[in-house]
């Protein structure tokens, strides 16, 4: 099993790949300053990563929200993102990361820990339920261009 601990500036170009991987639609030109934030406040904003090695093979990043869809406590511990390389997947990285995420939670004092994912993605919906969430709503989003 990988070693899970917090991610650390000597981690950037690691991360940044992978989170790169995880969000591939995404403006990937600020997950450098999303970073740089992330490390500014580790109390707050967490990520921990899975490390094969020195080679970081998943990562998982958390935060406080003042309430999430779904949940019913406020504020509520939020998993932000989670990434784990293909080549690793299946073999308990993902539940350890997650574990790690609720265990800061729950030291913060939070009574519930929320997450998303888009409703196509079915192995993120797959792996949710196999780290304990219960899916709680679903939600389709609608825009009218406005020409």
């Amino acid at each position: 099993m990988p070693e899970i601990r917090r991610l650390q500036e000597r981690d950037r170009e690691a991360w940044l790949a992978l989170r790169i991987a995880l969000w591939p639609r995404e403006d990937a030109s600020g997950f450098d300053e999303d970073i740089t934030g992330i490390l500014a406040d580790p109390e707050t904003m967490p990520a921990f990563g899975a490390f094969d090695g020195e080679r970081l093979v998943g990562f998982a990043e958390a935060g406080e929200r003042p309430w999430g869809d779904g949940c019913e406590t406020a504020p509520v511990g939020w998993l932000e993102g989670i990434y784990i390389d293909p080549a690793c997947r299946r073999h308990g990285i993902g539940r350890a990361l997650v574990a790690a995420v609720t265990d800061w939670a729950r030291a913060r004092g939070y009574s519930e820990l929320g997450s998303d994912a888009a409703m196509e993605n079915h192995i993120s919906l797959h792996s949710h339920a196999r780290w304990g969430f219960v899916e709680t709503e679903r939600l389709v989003m609608f825009r009218k261009w406005l020409k």
